[in-house]
């Protein structure tokens, strides 16, 4: 697990021109960030959402990178108290970055604290209790909150509000991750060539994250069985070890689909008797699996629940739902 993490933090792009993807994105933050730089100013607040593994905190330190400021990193669950936020805001010197990832998942205390502090670079705090409570404002110096979260709807309409620059990351394509993997493969000094290159790509769930993991995987079973390079046949072979198939799935996607189709008729079936079903927490089917499915078009989100689509239905070779209810569940 350390191993991966230090590749992850080693393959990580460092400036806008190592970035690859997200083109208008990229270009609209280059305009306010040089716009930034020549006033001498802090960049408005950033809100980056998106699916996991799309480059969101890596984006966070490249837009650091290119202020040239430095950037403090946390995570929503982490700030449990009021007390917790103030420290490290009073902590943050002029124009620098606090990065927040998972800010759907700040306490409510805490986020009515942070309003003040987007809006006005200060923090109102009350001191003791009671008859005897009082207010006390602190300022700020200037600084830049860059939030990311993959429930954008979870966040509550003041925090979004206070966003100056809101961007969603989407799924890469299979050239851009074709251009992320060669990268990645010359910092990891593996020999790749272009068919081994693109097997991984179209396996990678149009997520950098995923692509790095497998190229490192199927790295080491080059390395174990077949001198090290990696062709468009090794990288099948390793690939299928993983049991991951032609479009990305893995077996949890499998699982996921087969379930709704074999046990639930195709659906509709509500996410908690879906997760109960397949054992898997709720939360982690609608941020890691559901979005890939859905921009396949396996999967179907209704007021009613989730259904399984006609393709997903193909793909495994069963026969779609018959009659007119069994077609409105595909449609």
């Amino acid at each position: 697990m350390d191993d991966d993490l230090g590749f992850d933090q080693s393959l990580r792009p460092r400036r806008f021109e190592e970035y690859v993807g997200q083109g208008q994105v990229i270009a609209n933050l280059r305009v306010a960030i040089e716009a930034a730089r020549s006033r001498g100013e802090a960049l408005d607040h950033v809100l980056l959402f998106g699916p996991p593994g799309v480059g969101k905190t890596s984006l966070a330190h490249v837009i650091a990178a290119e202020l040239a400021v430095p950037i403090k990193a946390t995570a929503g669950p982490v700030i449990e108290r009021a007390g917790d936020l103030a420290a490290l805001l009073t902590a943050l010197e002029h124009r620098e970055i606090l990065f927040v990832d998972e800010v759907h998942r700040l306490e409510a205390k805490v986020e009515e604290i942070l309003y003040p502090a987007l809006e006005d670079y200060s923090l109102d705090l009350m001191i003791g209790s009671g008859p005897g409570a009082r207010s006390m404002k602190i300022p700020l110096k200037p600084f830049t909150l860059v939030a990311a979260t993959t429930r954008a709807g979870l966040l509550t309409a003041p925090l979004r509000s206070r966003f100056g620059i809101v961007h969603r990351l989407d799924f890469y394509t299979e050239p851009d991750l074709e251009l992320i993997i060669k990268r990645s493969a010359r910092i990891l000094e593996v020999p790749i060539d272009p068919a081994g290159t693109r097997e991984i790509a179209r396996r990678s769930r149009g997520t950098p994250r995923v692509a790095n993991r497998l190229l490192r995987r199927v790295r080491d079973y080059a390395q174990v069985r077949a001198e090290g390079a990696i062709t468009a046949l090794v990288a099948r072979e390793a690939l299928s070890l993983l049991d991951v198939d032609g479009n990305g799935f893995d077996e949890v996607d499998r699982k996921l689909l087969l379930t709704i189709i074999e046990k639930f008729g195709g659906g509709p079936v509500g996410l908690s008797a879906l997760a109960a079903a397949i054992s898997e927490e709720p939360d982690a089917i609608e941020d890691i699996y559901e979005p890939y499915l859905l921009q396949l078009g396996f999967l179907d989100r209704t007021p009613r629940g989730r259904t399984a689509t006609r393709r997903a239905f193909e793909h495994f070779g069963r026969l779609p739902p018959e009659g007119e209810e069994g077609q409105k569940k595909l449609f």
